[in-house]
């Protein structure tokens, strides 16, 4: 469900996917978007009226400084970076091998950034990085698989932001006049179903799956039944 929270384009709840069993993920529990520090003030005045209990946010620490939202620094904000600062860049050609690549040097930053998901006894929790689709679309997926929600499913939900920000890319590839930029541009900053449906292979091949790669992680069998029952009750 698309939210209406003035200067985000990818804010959305993503209750209602539905489940292997039949059952859906609850609605007002996990809230995808890209950057708050997008939010005008009346974003800011809808995010507090929506039931917020958790901001995670996934950014780094030079992200955060040079761009805070109107949340960093408050109670409501719990900074959960996917790479370490002693991390050297990921160096790599394609948003995939970029993705992989974080996962493999860090499966305990992403346990723990599901497990923020988990801990959080009521309310939303609002996941969020820059563009709301990488980072973000990672932990959505590896925590909507722990729920039960098919692949087919996380992948449609994961590809839905590429409607949402199709617009956003178009302005940013028409401010940068130096077109042998563009191809680069659109390998980072597009979302394209395929990009995650490569990066569960991995995980498949790799680690044997979502659950055993958050496991390998640190993840314990209580807190991925504690995730499920935030997730789907």
């Amino acid at each position: 469900m698309d939210l209406d929270w003035p200067g985000c384009r990818n804010a959305r709840d993503v209750g209602g996917l539905p489940t292997a069993d039949g059952r859906t993920i609850r609605e007002g529990v996990l809230i995808r978007s890209e950057s708050l520090q997008y939010l005008t003030p009346h974003g800011v005045d809808a995010v507090r009226r929506s039931g917020v209990s958790r901001i995670l946010d996934l950014r780094g620490d030079g992200e955060v400084a040079t761009a805070p939202t109107p949340f960093t620094g408050t109670p409501l904000a719990v900074r959960q970076p996917l790479q370490d600062p002693a991390d050297p860049d990921h160096g790599q050609p394609t948003i995939v091998a970029a993705c992989t690549w974080m996962l493999d040097r860090r499966p305990e930053l992403f346990a723990a950034a599901v497990k923020a998901i988990a801990d959080e006894p009521d309310g939303a929790v609002v996941v969020h990085c820059h563009g709301g689709k990488d980072r973000t679309g990672m932990v959505v997926a590896l925590a909507l698989s722990i729920a039960g929600v098919p692949e087919d499913e996380i992948v449609a939900d994961y590809f839905r932001t590429q409607e949402r920000l199709s617009p956003w890319l178009e302005e940013q590839l028409a401010a940068e006049p130096d077109t042998a930029l563009h191809p680069e541009m659109i390998e980072f900053r597009d979302t394209r179903a395929e990009s995650l449906v490569a990066i569960l292979r991995h995980l498949d091949e790799k680690y044997g799956g979502p659950e055993a790669y958050l496991r390998h992680g640190g993840l314990t069998t209580a807190e991925l039944a504690k995730l499920r029952t935030r997730l789907v009750g």
